[in-house]
């Protein structure tokens, strides 16, 4: 098994990083430089949910799992790209959106909703984004999907009202991944999703360094 290519999904963090409403924003200085002490040691201060990331069902439900004790398999497997570019600010993906897509999935698989909506990081339009409206999910629940990746800021309604398809995918300890960019770059079939979350403990959510592979069989 070959690799034959590979896209960084993710989107860099620092202090412009765009962040939800209230979040922490990321703050990252220097403590100790090569010229001062003969090695580079950085302080970095973000929150969980900062930059390309993933949800824990613990985000949204009080008993669902922890980061740490989700199987490493919902982070890493087969994906497939949806492509729902032609959504405006603040639409829904509806089934009507997706339902050419459904025949293909199959459980363990990542599903990424792509909107298109990366391009606009570091503007207010990136705050206006589409989401996906909670029939879509359930569909794909069905189906076993488990795992749910978007490059917009948040897969539920912009304004921040309510949170449907973070209720439905926690409740199945399921995962959610946001922030996520270069899905117009995934120009290869069957693309193989690694987001792997950092070791923490209890956590809600990590930032993740995402990638899509081409691998010549697997």
């Amino acid at each position: 098994m070959n690799i034959k290519k590979i896209v960084d999904l993710s989107m860099p963090i620092t202090a412009q990083t765009p962040i939800y409403p209230g979040d922490p924003k990321p703050h990252i200085t220097s403590v100790a430089t090569f010229a001062q002490n003969g090695y580079h040691v950085s302080r970095l201060v973000l929150g969980s949910h900062s930059g390309t990331h993933v949800d824990a069902p613990f985000h949204f439900r009080e008993n669902g799992l922890r980061i740490d004790e989700v199987p490493l398999t919902y982070f890493l497997g087969k994906g497939i790209v949806i492509d729902v570019t032609k959504k405006n600010d603040g639409e829904a993906v509806t089934l009507d959106d997706v339902n050419a897509y459904l025949p293909r999935l199959e459980p363990g698989m990542i599903v990424l909703f792509h909107t298109g909506w990366s391009q606009y990081a570091g503007t207010k339009r990136y705050f206006r984004h589409p989401y996906i409206a909670i029939d879509v999910i359930e569909a794909m629940l069905e189906r076993g999907i488990r795992t749910f990746f978007i490059d917009a800021l948040n897969i539920d309604p912009p304004d921040g009202s309510s949170f449907p398809a973070h209720e439905a995918i926690t409740a199945v300890n399921g995962v959610i991944g946001e922030n996520f960019t270069n899905f117009d770059k995934i120009d290869f079939a069957n693309p193989y999703i690694i987001a792997l979350p950092l070791y923490l403990p209890e956590g809600d959510g990590s930032p993740v360094r995402a990638v899509a592979v081409e691998l010549d069989s697997y």
